[in-house]
């Protein structure tokens, strides 16, 4: 399996010279919380606290900082006409000269929160499951395609992805974390059901989706019914991915459609999971 990272580690070592911006207020309405971050060095920027003139503002003071040599000051900016940015709250912004132990926690709290992300697991490297990885590249989630077939893996060059290649996908299945979502759309619909059959068993899923049509839908329901015997299994299902509103078969399409259904249902596990955890620790 190969392990893709976020480059924070590559523009450490580019841009050693930083000023690390962290959000330290959120009141109202604002771009981002205070989980919210970016490194400024005097030519390039990591990450983002919400864009906008908030972050332009940002950025500038940061930079004073650097040319000059001093600490930069804190800011507590309203968000409102006078800068050009209408949310109406108000964001408290710190300013702290990037080191060998801020960059170490940095790196620390990125691969922390790499580690907490939603897994998703994409079934089948054609042409639909490599626009979908493609779609689901950006999102903060651990994308992971899965094939039996070698060549079309190495021809994947999507980034910021894993890849998994096996001869048991039902067993990736098996192996995943709790909240994981499975996406499955082989070349071979035998293979499909087999998949499927596996996620909808595992009751920690927060999506099961396959690609298909009315037919295949409707063959999937009688050979479940038939082969597992828990028809009610089918309930969880979602076939097609990507809604029907849309009639368009085009693999850019479809992938796009069923990444904002996926990224739904990711992150609404997790949002639930972590209300649950609250109220038990009550």
């Amino acid at each position: 399996m190969l392990a893709a990272r976020e480059d924070i580690r590559d523009f450490l070592r580019r841009e050693p010279v930083s000023v690390l911006v962290e959000v330290t207020g959120a009141a109202g309405s604002t771009p981002r919380d205070t989980d919210a971050w970016m490194l400024v060095s005097e030519r390039a920027s990591f990450a983002t606290i919400g864009g906008g003139q908030l972050e332009y503002m940002a950025i500038d003071q940061a930079r004073r900082a650097l040319r000059s040599g001093l600490a930069a000051e804190p800011m507590n900016v309203p968000l409102g006409p006078e800068i050009g940015q209408c949310c109406g709250g108000r964001v408290g912004l710190a300013f702290t000269a990037l080191s060998p132990v801020v960059a170490r926690r940095l790196i620390t709290r990125s691969d922390r929160e790499m580690a907490a992300r939603p897994h998703v697991y994409v079934f089948g490297a054609g042409h639909v499951g490599d626009a979908l990885a493609m779609a689901l590249s950006l999102a903060p989630l651990r994308v992971v395609l899965v094939d039996t077939r070698e060549d079309e893996l190495t021809a994947c060059t999507v980034p910021r992805i894993e890849t998994c290649l096996t001869a048991m996908p039902e067993a990736v299945v098996r192996d995943a974390p709790a909240g994981s979502s499975f996406v499955i759309l082989t070349h071979d619909h035998a293979l499909d059901f087999l998949i499927a059959a596996e996620a909808l068993r595992h009751r920690d899923a927060a999506y099961v989706g396959m690609i298909g049509s009315k037919t295949k839908r409707a063959t999937f329901r009688n050979w479940l019914s038939r082969e597992v015997g828990q028809p009610d299994l089918f309930d969880h299902l979602v076939c097609p991915i990507g809604g029907t509103a849309v009639k368009d078969k085009r693999p850019a399409v479809i992938a796009t459609l069923a990444a904002a259904e996926i990224m739904t249902a990711a992150l609404s596990w997790v949002a639930n999971r972590t209300k649950s955890v609250a109220e038990i620790s009550r």
